[in-house]
């Protein structure tokens, strides 16, 4: 099955683009992304915390039978609400460490938008790091929840 999350990858670059369209309102989508119970829900994960401003924080993480599997927190350097997020984004204990994400929002009709992220690696290698993870896989697994869930909502 063609996966749904289109992830682009050029030789000799430190950044990846992901695109995603979604059977959704774009007011939707955004929320998606900054509404605590929305984005545990998608992405099967605990919101600790999500300050969802210039400037705000985040932190996140899962676990399973009581043991933390994994960690990420970052910084929100722009908010601006059914537009862009931009942000850093560091998972603990991976070596890929501290990408800068830049998300895009975008109306296509009113029933549905496009996401476009750009994430910039430290390196090249750092890169490299993180696309040996499944990365690829889990991205369109949890794209694939967020739309069924918020299909609900409409």
């Amino acid at each position: 099955m063609e996966q749904k999350t289109k992830i682009k990858v050029e030789d000799g670059k430190q950044d990846l683009v992901i695109t995603r369209e979604f059977d959704l309102p774009l007011e939707l989508l955004f929320k998606a992304y900054t509404e605590p119970e929305l984005v545990e829900q998608w992405m099967g994960t605990k919101v600790i915390k999500l300050e969802n401003r210039n400037h705000g924080s985040f932190q996140i993480e899962t676990s399973h039978k009581g043991n933390v599997m994994f960690k990420a927190n970052g910084t929100i350097h722009e908010f601006l609400p059914n537009q862009r997020i931009i942000r850093t984004f560091e998972m603990e204990n991976i070596p890929v460490g501290v990408q800068l994400e830049f998300l895009e929002f975008e109306q296509l009709n009113p029933d549905t938008s496009k996401l476009t992220m750009q994430i910039i690696y430290r390196s090249e290698k750092h890169r490299a790091e993180q696309l040996k993870l499944p990365f690829a896989y889990g991205l369109n697994m949890a794209h694939d929840r967020l739309q069924a869930i918020l299909s609900e909502l409409i």
